[in-house]
């Protein structure tokens, strides 16, 4: 009855599918950042471009479009502050259509 229940969830979508729970402290990614991101505009164009620009960049552990004072929030893990510098000024300054920044620094992670 279990494997039955768990396959009707996979089916219908509940169950969106199984990952491994990967230590990034053990792989060295220590340094955990939040990024405020206001855009030029906020065209649907533009906030494709934006969205599909973001998948392309292993460092953004997750993003989410924020109703508010700004229009994104990413959250960023790199090794350390050098090489976060170098991921946004190079990759993360360079997404389309993104007008500032503002960087927020984790200093203990308290619930993941």
């Amino acid at each position: 009855p279990v494997t039955a229940r768990v396959k009707r969830l996979e089916d219908q979508g509940v169950i969106r599918g199984y990952r491994a729970d990967v230590s990034a402290e053990k792989l060295g990614l220590e340094y955990v950042a939040f990024l405020q991101v206001k855009m030029v505009n906020t065209h649907e164009a533009s906030l494709q471009q934006f969205n599909e620009a973001v998948q392309k960049i292993p460092a953004i552990e997750a993003c989410h479009m924020i109703a508010g004072g700004f229009d994104y929030l990413l959250k960023v893990r790199t090794k350390s502050m050098k090489d976060y510098r170098r991921v946004l000024g190079e990759e993360i300054s360079a997404l389309p259509k993104v007008a500032s920044t503002s960087t927020f620094v984790a200093m203990q992670t308290v619930k993941d």
